[in-house]
């Protein structure tokens, strides 16, 4: 067993998982300002700013324990500006660009939680694919 957890006890598998969750979270955010970019009076949401130097903290610190208290949330973007009289702090221009940068970090992070899944998958049948 301990082959098996130290591939999944590391602070890189962890921190991905994290990421996997924040991207998640992120995707679902842009979907509802999207949908909302004609509702007067709506406020962009995003995740929580601190999310981000949390993690890279308890990265830092090397400390899975840390990093799996670490949980993405959503708030509203207090940076957000109106650029109409309504008061929407959506701009679509943001929120595509944000979409693609949000789909480029979830495919690393797939990626990277795919590549233990697969040493795994090896260890177990002695196969590679």
């Amino acid at each position: 067993m301990p082959i098996i957890s130290s591939l999944f006890d590391g602070t890189t598998y962890a921190a991905s998982k994290k990421m996997l969750d924040m991207t998640a979270l992120r995707q679902e955010a842009i979907a509802s300002n999207i949908a909302n970019l004609d509702t007067p009076g709506y406020k962009r949401m995003d995740v929580t700013p601190n999310f981000q130097s949390e993690l890279s903290q308890a990265i830092s610190a090397q400390d899975t324990t840390r990093i799996s208290n670490v949980n993405p949330k959503l708030s509203i973007d207090t940076t957000a500006i109106s650029a109409t009289r309504d008061g929407n702090t959506v701009q679509l221009e943001t929120e595509m660009k944000n979409q693609a940068e949000n789909f480029l970090a979830h495919s690393l992070e797939t990626q990277l939680v795919s590549s233990k899944l697969a040493t795994l998958r090896s260890a177990i049948t002695g196969r590679t694919s």
